[in-house]
Formats: C-alpha cells, structure tokens, sequence
C-alpha cells in the first residue's frame, strides 16, 4: 500500500497540515517540527505529488535561473551551489543561457513563466524598465542589477576593484586602463565608477575602453588599444578577457607582468591555470547562488507583496603572477 501524507503525519506527531506546510511552505514551520516530519517521511519513503500539490497550492516547486553565458566559468559554481540549495528546499532548478541577449532572455521568461514559482536573474541584459513590467507577473531575484521593487544580491565588485586600483599603485603604476564589459552591465558600470574614484585618490590617470565583449576573443582584440594608451596597469572586465588581453599582448611582444600588468576579475579556474596566474578580484559566486534561491523563495512564500530585500556580499583581491612592479625606464 502507498504511503500517504497522513502516515508521515502519523509517524511525525502532526497534524496533515503541518506536513503540508513543512514540505510546500518550510519558512512557516518551526525547523525542529519540519525536521522531524521530513525524518518521518524519509523513513517511510513518502515523496510527495508535485502535479496534485501544484493544482491544489499553485505551486510548481520548480524555479527558473537565467544566466548570461553558461560557458563563462564565472556562472557554473554560482548555478551549482543554487541548485544544491534549492534541493534542499525540496525545489528543481531549470537553467537556461541567454548568450548574452536581451530578446532571448525576455523570451525564455516568458517560456519558463507557466512552468517555475519564480525566476533568478544573474546578470541579466534586459532593461530595468523590462524587469520591473515582467516582475508584476513572476516573482523574480536578481543578481548584480538593482531593479527599483526586485530583489537583488549584489556582490561588491566596486570595493574589489578599488583593491585592485591601490594594489597597482603600490606597484608603482601611474597609469591605467579598465577594459569595461558589455553595455548595459551592472558590475561594469560599478568597476568604472570605483576605478575613476580609486585612480584619483591615487592621483594616476585611468582610460576607460569599452564596451567589450566578455570572453578571450574580447580581450584579445583590446590588446593593440592597451599598448597605445601607453598603460602598464590593466583591470579586465573579467578573467576571460584578462586571460585574452594577456594572450594579446603577447602576440605583440609586450609581456605580463615584466610590460604590463593585468587583473581579472572572478576568480575562475581559468584564471588559477592561467599561465602568468592570473592576479583577479574575488567574486563570492557560491555565496550568491545560495541567497538568491533563498531570496526568492521567501519573495514566493511571501506571496511577493511588491516588497523587495537587498543582500551585498563582500569581494576580496587575490594577488598571483600577472601583477608586478612597473619597469622602470
């Protein structure tokens, strides 16, 4: 015979209520109480319906995470830890990759809408004006955007990068460039506006190149631009285009770190084989796959109620091989 929600309820000491709520709504029961109810369905071997459950509470259980460019190595760490969270929650994640447009995101929203409880959006391209109009539709989290009423998780890419400025300083390099990513990016934008603030401070001059496209081939072909501004201090919008512009300049005989140094921004595997190794900003990526998904469930559970949360999440300056100090003469 199959085990049913009252044998959980049974077992656990509970009303069948609680193993509702305990299973499709875990923020309104206590953590002792839902523990116990998910150790009795897991000695039972209870699994709960998703289909009736999601006719019966409009809940699908399933949420949707839209990321730019899957195959940028920034996103899979944030997508894993997002997932494995979710799971724990007892909820799926559907991934999809924009490629880095605007119409396919807004599409894939519109795609996924009938079939998740609400979207993370993780660097999304479309307009603030888009998200907030689809926002009134679906419950939605973003990641390193600020939407007025979404809720976001921002991670501070500008204090990295005024690490990154003083740490060039301090090497002795008076002039820079920020290789800036793709229009509409939220975290360039902030790499700008820190990198202007931080190189007056330091009083050194700072060109700003972009936009870029965020991968190798981006940066490569930012190389020749670099070597005529004369900079011998570099911030790359990312560790692929600091990884591009590295394999750039080489080709025109300028070398890292002896010409030039060069930081990325991330902290990918990529960047830690690269070789020179790739001095970057650390991105606390795990960290924001976790408390978007968290975000968002407590926006679905909350029945969204145009009420948004904002979580910053610190960044650091991981100093390797691609710095150093600047040739004299």
């Amino acid at each position: 015979m199959a085990v049913t929600i009252r044998d959980v309820a049974s077992l656990a000491g509970v009303h069948v209520s609680t193993v509702s709520r305990a299973m499709s709504a875990p923020h309104l029961v206590n953590a002792a109480t839902r523990e116990r109810v998910m150790a009795a369905a897991r000695q039972l071997g209870y699994r709960p319906n998703r289909a009736a459950s999601a006719l019966t509470t409009g809940r699908t259980h399933n949420l949707g995470l839209i990321v730019a460019d899957i195959a940028n190595p920034f996103f899979p760490p944030l997508i894993k830890a997002a997932q494995a969270y979710a799971r724990e929650r007892e909820y799926h994640v559907f991934v999809a990759d924009t490629d880095e447009d605007p119409q396919a995101e807004e599409e894939l929203i519109g795609t996924l809408a009938k079939q998740v409880d609400g979207v993370v959006l993780v660097a999304p391209r479309l307009a603030n004006q888009q998200i907030e109009r689809l926002s009134l539709d679906l419950p939605f989290v973003v990641v390193n955007r600020q939407v007025k009423g979404v809720s976001a998780v921002l991670m501070d890419v500008g204090h990295g990068t005024e690490l990154a400025v003083s740490h060039l300083a301090g090497l002795g390099h008076r002039r820079l460039m920020v290789l800036a990513g793709p229009r509409g990016s939220w975290s360039s934008k902030q790499m700008e506006q820190a990198a202007r603030s931080a190189a007056a401070e330091h009083g050194l001059e700072l060109t700003v190149s972009g936009p870029n496209a965020p991968t190798e081939q981006g940066g490569a072909a930012a190389a020749a631009r670099v070597r005529r501004t004369g900079a011998t201090g570099v911030i790359a919008y990312n560790d692929l285009v600091a990884i591009g512009v590295i394999e750039g300049l080489g080709h025109l005989d300028v070398q890292v770190p002896e010409d030039v140094s060069v930081v990325g921004v991330d902290d990918t595997v990529a960047g830690r084989l690269n070789r020179p190794k790739l001095t970057t900003i650390v991105m606390p990526t795990p960290a924001a796959g976790r408390t978007a998904v968290d975000l968002l469930l407590q926006t679905i559970t909350d029945g969204g109620g145009g009420v948004s949360a904002q979580a910053s999440l610190a960044t650091g300056l991981t100093v390797r091989e691609s710095t150093g100090p600047v040739r004299r003469g």
